[in-house]
This record gives C-alpha cells, sequence and structure tokens, in this order.
C-alpha cells in the first residue's frame, strides 16, 4: 500500500492544534492536522480575551510577560499570511463590586500600576452600567477573534492539502521506533492538540487532566460599545456586530456539554442587576474545556515513545499560551531546545512507568 509520508501529523485542530500547525509549518515541515470539525470544541465557543491579571488579588498572570508579546506577535503575522482581522487591543473595563474590591484595588494599584489604571469612562458607558463602587481598567487587553482564526486556517490547510478531515481513531495508529503509521499515512511524529478527548488518550490518559464545564449567552446589546470588554460577576465581551458573549462558568463535576438552564438564569440575573441598557439573550453555548489540576499546560514528547507527543491543557488561557508555547514546542522538536519546566510533561514521572 502507498502511504503518503508527512514530517509530523497533529490530531486536532483547536487553537492548540491551529498554532502549532503554523509555528511547524513555518519551519518547513510538512504537516497533516486530522479534525473530525466538532462543533463544540472548547475554541470554537471560548470568550478569546488575552488577560494579563487574575484572580482577587489582582496578580500578574503566569508567564505573561513572555506569553503576551508572543501571543500578539505570532496572531499579527497569521492576520498578514491569511489576511483576515484575528487580533485587536480590548481592554478590560472591571467593574468592582463591593467597597472591599474598591479599596483591593487601590491598594494594589499603589504596590505594582503594571497593567492597571482608572481612567474615566466616557457618559455612553458609564450610563450602561449600574456602578456605584467605581471601576478599574487592565490595560493592555487583547481579543483573539477564534471563528476567523480557525476558520480560514481551515480552509489555509486544505488548499495546502494539509487537512484529514476525520475522527480520530486509534485502532488504525501503528507506532514504531522508526515511524508512525496512521491508515495511509505515515509521519516521523505525531501530536496529540485533541483538547479534552485527551484524557481518554491511551498514551497520555495519566496526566492529572481536570476538564471543566463552561458556558456563555450570546447577546444583542446594540448600544455598547464595543471597544472594551466589560467584568464584574460575568464578563462581556464583544462577540461580532452588536453581540457580546457573556460567561463564564466554571463547572468541575459537570462534563455534560449541554447549556444548563441554571446558568442562564444566574447570568441574565446578574445582567439585569448590572446592565441598564436593553439587551437580547440570542444563543446559549457550552463545552468542556481541557483544564487540569495544576492548570499549567502539557507539553512534550512521552518518555517512552519519543515519536509521541501532545500539546494540551491550556485551560482557559488557550488563546494566550497557545502561541507561546507552539513555537516553544517546535524548537523543542526541531532543535532539542529545552521545555519550560512546569508546562514540560517531563515533570510526571507516571507517564514513564
Amino acid at each position: 500500500m502507498h502511504h503518503t509520508h508527512y514530517d509530523i501529523i497533529i490530531v486536532g485542530q483547536g487553537i492548540s492544534g491551529t498554532v502549532l500547525s503554523n509555528a511547524l509549518m513555518e519551519q518547513y515541515q510538512k504537516v497533516l492536522v486530522i479534525d473530525d470539525g466538532n462543533k463544540k470544541a472548547a475554541s470554537k465557543i471560548a470568550s478569546g480575551v488575552i488577560n494579563p491579571v487574575t484572580g482577587r488579588r489582582i496578580v500578574k498572570t503566569w508567564q505573561i510577560d513572555a506569553v503576551m508579546p508572543a501571543a500578539v506577535r505570532i496572531y499579527k503575522a497569521l492576520e498578514n499570511k491569511l489576511n483576515t482581522s484575528i487580533i485587536r487591543q480590548c481592554n478590560i473595563v472591571n467593574f468592582h463590586a463591593s467597597e472591599q474590591m474598591q479599596k483591593a484595588f487601590a491598594t494594589r494599584l499603589a504596590e505594582d500600576p503594571t497593567f492597571l489604571s482608572s481612567p474615566l469612562l466616557s457618559d455612553a458607558i458609564t450610563a450602561a452600567f449600574d456602578g456605584p463602587f467605581g471601576h478599574s481598567v487592565i490595560d493592555p487587553c487583547w481579543l483573539v477573534h477564534l471563528e476567523n482564526v480557525l476558520a480560514t486556517w481551515r480552509h489555509y490547510l486544505i488548499e495546502k492539502n494539509a487537512l484529514l478531515e476525520d475522527v480520530f481513531d486509534f485502532k488504525k495508529l501503528d507506532v514504531t521506533a522508526d515511524q508512525i503509521v496512521y491508515k495511509n499515512y505515515t509521519a516521523n511524529q505525531i501530536i496529540f492538540c485533541e483538547g479534552a478527548k485527551g484524557q481518554e488518550n491511551p498514551y497520555f490518559k495519566q496526566l492529572p487532566f481536570a476538564p471543566n464545564k463552561g458556558e456563555a449567552l450570546l447577546v444583542n446589546i446594540k448600544d455598547l460599545d464595543d471597544g472594551f470588554i466589560y467584568k464584574k460577576a460575568v464578563s462581556i465581551v464583544p462577540w461580532k456586530d452588536s453581540i457580546f458573549w457573556v460567561g463564564s462558568n466554571y463547572e468541575w463535576d459537570n462534563y455534560n456539554d449541554d447549556p444548563s438552564l441554571s446558568f442562564k438564569e444566574k447570568t441574565i440575573a446578574a445582567l439585569n442587576e448590572w446592565l441598564t441598557i436593553p439587551y437580547e439573550v440570542i444563543d446559549h453555548i457550552a463545552a468542556i474545556r481541557p483544564a487540569n489540576i495544576q492548570r499549567r499546560p502539557f507539553v512534550g514528547m512521552h518518555p517512552n515513545y519519543k515519536n509521541i507527543g501532545i500539546f494540551n491543557g491550556m485551560g482557559t488561557k488557550g488563546c494566550s499560551l497557545a502561541p507561546y508555547f507552539a513555537e516553544q514546542l517546535t524548537s523543542h522538536i526541531l532543535q532539542q531546545t529545552t521545555l519550560d519546566n512546569e508546562a514540560s510533561i517531563d515533570r510526571f514521572n507516571i507517564l514513564a512507568t
């Protein structure tokens, strides 16, 4: 049987598979991406926000000083390559939920003003929200148009004969020390970017996956400025036209990816308490995110199968983490450079047993 040979097969074309295949192709690797086009994949319904600070303590997110510049650079390069809009700066206006939170922000601003400010808002934005405890602004934040980048990259792969639209079947995978064989294709290596399906991967299921369910409402808010992201009990994120993504929750014990009535009711109640202008709920979406207990990515090659790798576990930070670590994994594969200790799967001894 004749086999078409590739340097690397990538399984999954969410945001991780997209930026990894791009990074490898930029280094002249012949890549085949296998993806089933799952419309409920987490990447397809994520908000696309790159936020440099996190939590009630308002501290910088892990590796953000390296991760964010890399993400902006890589997405802008993809914009030029694909001739489509992918990323724009879209700062977060954070409305304080209480006087305590207002004081906590003032304290943090005095300690470290990096990314933080409290500028005046336009009259239109001020009038759109009930914000008695004031606000802060996180600057810069970025917004990735995931629908655009995923769809246009898919078309690019098709044009390059680099996409197999198929449900990956492990029974058809043959792994030897010298090569990977999958159906009519051979490759030097295979990298799994399966998202939440990674917990079922026979080579990597021992990793501490902790998938969580995320939900959001798509809401038409005609009179709201789409130049910002707004955050209080929920986040209101520009989606497209006058439609905003509103969410999200984190359910760690419910792996059902169907939208829940409880989330919808809770989110509408939060909007009614906060938003002072008319809105209309037009859709309700949900997905399972590929998170893990440590909240650090899974990046690297299997200790026992040197030609099998994983690029997964980005959780809610996929848009920010994936571009940076895609370049790191590409260098690791091609030049044997070192992976970040906190991201490398070498930190898990259980895989070698």
